[in-house]
């Protein structure tokens, strides 16, 4: 699932001739990119996630449902609020790192909402997917 943010924090990954050690980034464009990974890096986990909650509740099409029109409204309010805090730094280069951390504790908290609702049981059995972290 590639979403429309990230798109803007990953351009400069395009375009690099080689890989970014995060460990070690230097400048606003490095740090940019690696904060943009990691959001990434959170999206696939979230979409992991999400389609082992749809499958797990396959049978229950109201609830897939309810899912789906969650998603929707959880992706619009999470996109509206960083971007509230992208504008909010938007006078300094700090701006485009704050958004991609934005956007990665949201998904962070998203799929461990995805988890904790649909992807565990009320007693001791397992639960489908390890917890997120």
């Amino acid at each position: 699932m590639m979403l429309g943010w990230l798109f803007t924090a990953c351009m400069a990954s395009a375009f690099a001739s080689e890989e970014i050690d995060c460990d070690n980034a230097v400048n606003t464009l490095q740090i940019n990119d690696c904060a943009g990974q990691k959001a990434e890096l959170a999206a696939q986990e979230m979409a992991t996630y999400l389609a082992k909650s749809k499958s797990h509740n396959s049978s229950d099409a109201e609830l897939i449902k309810a899912i789906d029109a969650s998603q929707q409204a959880w992706q619009t309010y999470a996109d509206a609020h960083c971007n509230a805090v992208y504008t909010y730094w938007r006078e300094g280069s700090i701006r485009g790192v704050m958004h991609a951390t934005c956007m990665e504790k949201m998904i962070k908290q998203r799929t461990h909402a995805l988890w904790s609702n649909y992807l565990t049981y009320m007693d001791s059995t397992a639960p489908v997917l390890p917890e997120p972290q």
